[in-house]
């Protein structure tokens, strides 16, 4: 398949909520083009916007980087519950590279997708995979990690992270 080019802030379909896919969509192509390229990158998390394809897909492989590939794709994700506990963490952002930020999530959630066959799944997430999941879904919203910053943290690491790209 192909390794896509990866869109950085403050590209403005980052900031754009993407459409519903389609019912019958066939995106295998572009979910193997998408996990090539997060392998690539190498991240854990790829969404559609990030890559130019403004639909709510995203892919993700949670624990690659420590063992096995468990390729997952997501198509029409939603949150349909979350817990009202927080958990914190480095995060980092294929979107906009080294600059990590701690950011502050709930700690389990109960999310539903489409898988490629068109199944629907639903399945609570917990730990690095929850965090995971509501960046990537985070993305399909038009939102970004420095969404989550308060504003004077937000406007000092965009500042930094612009001057590091020049």
């Amino acid at each position: 398949m192909a390794v896509l080019e990866v869109l950085h802030w403050p590209d403005s379909r980052l900031q754009q909520k993407c459409d519903p896919v389609p019912a019958g969509a066939d995106l295998r192509g572009l979910a193997a083009d998408m996990l090539d390229t997060m392998y690539a990158a190498p991240g854990r998390g790829l969404a559609g916007p990030q890559v130019g394809v403004m639909q709510r897909i995203f892919v993700m492989d949670c624990d690659w980087k420590e063992g096995t590939r468990a390729p997952q794709v997501l198509i029409n994700p939603e949150i349909v519950s979350a817990s009202d506990e927080m958990a914190g963490g480095i995060e980092g952002c294929l979107s906009i590279p080294d600059v990590p930020m701690d950011i502050s999530r709930p700690a389990t959630v109960v999310m539903t997708w489409l898988d490629l066959d068109g199944q629907c799944h639903i399945r609570e997430m917990a730990g690095f995979e929850a965090k995971c999941a509501q960046h990537e879904l985070d993305h399909l919203n038009g939102k970004v990690i420095f969404d989550h910053l308060s504003p004077d943290d937000r406007t000092r690491l965009a500042a930094a992270y612009k001057e590091s790209r020049q």
